[in-house]
């Protein structure tokens, strides 16, 4: 498809429809977060260590799982369609987070996490349909404002998921998330439209079966796919012990729960404001550039965070970190786009994907794993120091990526 046929096809409106079911998606992964643990330990008589260590199963379990089977999934949407993958996943996940509300043990608990990690995809193969549809002067800034409607969801995902815990019990947001994902499936099914035509990719003989050798930059690929996995591991790296974090700053006087809820909160706000105007950015002056001053800014707002001794300061500098964010995973999924053959794109969106969730296991463990041994500063430092690590080994293996703003393939 050029970008005449994008241009007349109905990419803005699958734009509009997929922003609010990435919302849903995103808030459905994260609104269960603040009661997990409180519902294990519903599930059994267990101890501190045993509640501790199911709910780290439970949540892990997802991930895991997704991490397999979303490259598989990739595969097929870019030979039968991104949309049925939109269906088959929120219709999988529906039916999985439904079930949710009917455990009596903790193993079916982990058993339906995992399967809703084999139905996940919703918002990769929503990111892989928009990229496909839209026209690719309008890339970058169509996948920046996607991206925050997932990001959205998973910021008021856990707000919403406690009121509604309050107010209907646990198990009942089970039923009404479950019907949420329900309504993701019925939009998607009558208002998203998909002109898809299955790229024929014959292999000419002598043709390499390495499957990099499709991309013109295959290191330029992995980088990105790498880039993922880092930037997500350091965001996850600081979610365990963040609440922790502002408990020691705030001296264990005054409203903590509230106020590390709005730390948690502040990135996700400034990459709302920030991610469609660095994508419209990107699209005018160049990814690379957008991706360049994600990283410097990212490492520049972490490592003093480490040093800190105000809350206020904190929440400053994390607010900062949404903006760089809005910056980093928007422009990498760009430079996929803009890099990948038109019929791969489902698959490499699902490996991004995958690489995603391997950040958010690592960085989880890691970042509870450095407080534990050293202490709550030290996760921010060696964040920055990995990101930097990150950066100088993009600009060493790609060199020029800052002036890369056009599809190679």
């Amino acid at each position: 498809m050029d970008d005449a046929e994008r241009e007349r096809g109905p990419w803005h409106r699958n734009l509009i429809v997929l922003w609010f079911c990435t919302f849903v998606a995103g808030m459905a992964f994260s609104e269960i977060m603040p009661f997990l643990s409180l519902f294990v330990s519903q599930l059994g008589n267990f101890s501190k260590q045993q509640v501790t260590f199911y709910s780290g199963l439970a949540y892990a379990a997802d991930y895991a799982i997704a991490a397999i089977s979303a490259p598989l999934w990739g595969i097929v949407a870019d030979k039968k369609g991104r949309k049925i993958m939109l269906l088959r996943a929120s219709l999988g996940m529906a039916v999985a987070m439904g079930l949710m509300g009917f455990v009596t043990s903790v193993w079916q608990l982990v058993a339906l996490r995992a399967l809703q990690g084999v139905f996940a995809g919703f918002i990769s193969n929503a990111q892989a349909l928009v990229a496909s549809q839209t026209p690719r002067k309008y890339s970058g800034r169509a996948l920046s404002t996607l991206i925050t409607g997932a990001v959205s969801g998973q910021l008021f995902g856990p707000v919403i998921g406690g009121v509604l815990a309050q107010l209907f019990s646990i198990r009942n947001t089970f039923f009404i998330t479950a019907g949420l994902l329900m309504l993701a499936f019925l939009l998607s099914l009558v208002f998203v439209q998909e002109h898809f035509k299955p790229v024929e990719h014959h292999r000419q003989p002598g043709e390499s079966r390495n499957p990099l050798s499709a991309f013109k930059n295959p290191t330029l690929i992995i980088m990105m796919l790498c880039s993922t996995m880092i930037v997500q591991m350091g965001n996850a790296s600081i979610a365990p012990i963040i609440s922790l974090y502002v408990k020691q700053l705030m001296h264990n006087v005054g409203p903590i729960t509230v106020v590390a809820g709005i730390i948690a909160a502040l990135p996700g706000i400034s990459n709302i404001i920030a991610a469609p105007r660095l994508g419209k950015y990107g699209d005018e002056h160049g990814s690379g550039r957008v991706l360049l001053f994600g990283y410097i800014f990212a490492v520049v707002m972490y490592f003093p965070q480490g040093l800190v001794s105000s809350v206020v300061v904190l929440g400053f500098l994390r607010f900062a970190i949404g903006i760089s964010d809005g910056a980093l995973f928007p422009e990498i999924q760009t430079m996929l786009t803009k890099n990948t053959p038109v019929h791969l794109t489902s698959t490499i969106f699902s490996y991004n994907q995958s690489f995603q969730a391997i950040g958010n296991m690592v960085g989880a463990f890691a970042g509870g794993v450095i407080a534990g041994i050293f202490d709550y500063n030290s996760v921010f430092i060696l964040t920055a120091i990995v990101l930097l690590i990150n950066l100088v080994l993009i600009l060493w293996l790609v060199p020029g990526i800052w002036k890369n703003n056009r599809r190679t393939a």
